[in-house]
């Protein structure tokens, strides 16, 4: 079986040892010469990788790629992996794909629909045109895009597996509609370097519109991270120091101007470790109790991974009080680290149980503190 997998990328990496994955420097004609092999030979749209980010891959691909049964695509950082929690083998996959359509990631589970969480953080003018493009050159697809859009479900990451034939379908209808899209929207020029990658965040989630409409059969997987972003070690280094010098306004203000910049730093797939979240969680506990009462947990702890491993012990014990699993061990915890009932009603708050049963969990929890309701 003839197969390639290439790993997108934008900077030097070590190449996963297994010969099916192929480095392919995305964005080359406007970056530094990595040493890999680019997308800017041939036919290609390599310098309009800033609003189309790895989708400048998939372009060079369809037109330039050799002939292969089967063709996928992966991040130097993120790549499908297996129930055991292993990055895919050119073997293994060869062998699901006797039995899939196509391999992708599982889908992101979003808190609104798609089109609003899209156009609080993107450019509306993109994603409108893109339905009024489908509407008109692939209308086979308008009905899908229109209830998917206003669903809650989406892929990412454009990293997917399936045949030559599949593939190179795809991208002719996806390049398509972006070229049209382009044609008729005025592209953003002063938005920063995450904002303008439209096109290639609108096609995460057209790639569920155009396999629910040819009705593939899809294997949705895990995705494994190497390593971790360089944003997000960034942050969790600022967010120490802010902490480290109990600044939590401070700690607030840089938190939310990067995630209003982001909008994926909470994301799974860049928040690997899950401590940007628990470092929101230290924030919000931080700046409520000193309201209340007049300090804070930060007076007693303001080690960042000291913290970081008091909140996961909070978390685990209200895991636990939530269902039914508590113990002598999770009460004595909850007196002895002083946990606050502010600390506890944050944490409870940020379960997804309904007001009823948090309020339940929260009075057990309460009662074995020595608190009240």
């Amino acid at each position: 079986m003839n197969m390639r997998i290439y790993v997108m990328t934008h900077r030097r990496f070590k190449v996963w040892p297994d010969p099916v994955y192929a480095p392919l420097h995305v964005g080359r004609a406007c970056a530094q010469d990595l040493g890999f092999p680019g997308d800017d030979t041939g036919e290609n749209i390599s310098e309009l990788n800033c609003y189309y980010s790895e989708l400048t891959g998939f372009y060079w691909l369809w037109k330039n790629s050799p002939s292969l049964d089967y063709i996928g695509t992966c991040h130097y950082r993120r790549y499908l992996i297996n129930e055991q929690e292993k990055i895919f083998t050119g073997a293994e996959y060869g062998r699901l794909l006797g039995s899939y359509d196509l391999i992708t990631t599982r889908r992101v589970k979003l808190n609104n629909s798609y089109y609003d969480g899209f156009c609080a953080n993107h450019n509306k003018k993109a994603l409108d045109m893109t339905g009024i493009v489908i509407r008109e050159r692939h209308p086979r697809y308008y009905d899908a895009f229109l209830s998917l859009v206003n669903g809650t479900e989406t892929y990412f990451g454009n990293i997917l597996v399936t045949s030559g034939a599949l593939f190179d379908a795809y991208c002719e209808w996806l390049f398509d509609i972006f070229f049209a899209v382009a044609d008729r929207i005025e592209l953003e020029t002063g938005e920063d370097a995450y904002h303008k990658r439209v096109f290639g965040f609108i096609s995460e989630f057209l790639l569920l519109v155009w396999v629910t409409v040819k009705k593939l059969k899809v294997l949705e997987c895990k995705v494994g991270m190497l390593g971790e972003k360089a944003e997000t070690k960034e942050m969790k280094e600022r967010l120490a120091e802010y902490f480290f010098h109990r600044d939590v306004d401070g700690a607030k203000d840089y938190f939310l101007r990067r995630r209003e910049e982001r909008p994926d730093v909470l994301m799974e797939a860049s928040d690997v470790t899950g401590e940007l979240r628990l470092s929101m969680q230290i924030i919000a506990t931080a700046g409520m109790e000193r309201q209340a009462y007049g300090q804070s947990v930060l007076e007693r702890e303001n080690r960042f991974r000291e913290l970081i491993r008091l909140f996961e012990r909070i978390n685990l014990t209200v895991y636990h009080y939530r269902n039914g699993m508590q113990t002598a061990e999770d009460a004595a915890f909850l007196r002895e680290a002083a946990v606050s009932e502010t600390a506890a009603r944050v944490a409870v708050g940020m379960g997804r149980d309904d007001e009823r049963k948090k309020k339940e969990v929260l009075e057990k929890i309460l009662k074995d503190m020595g608190c009240h309701y």
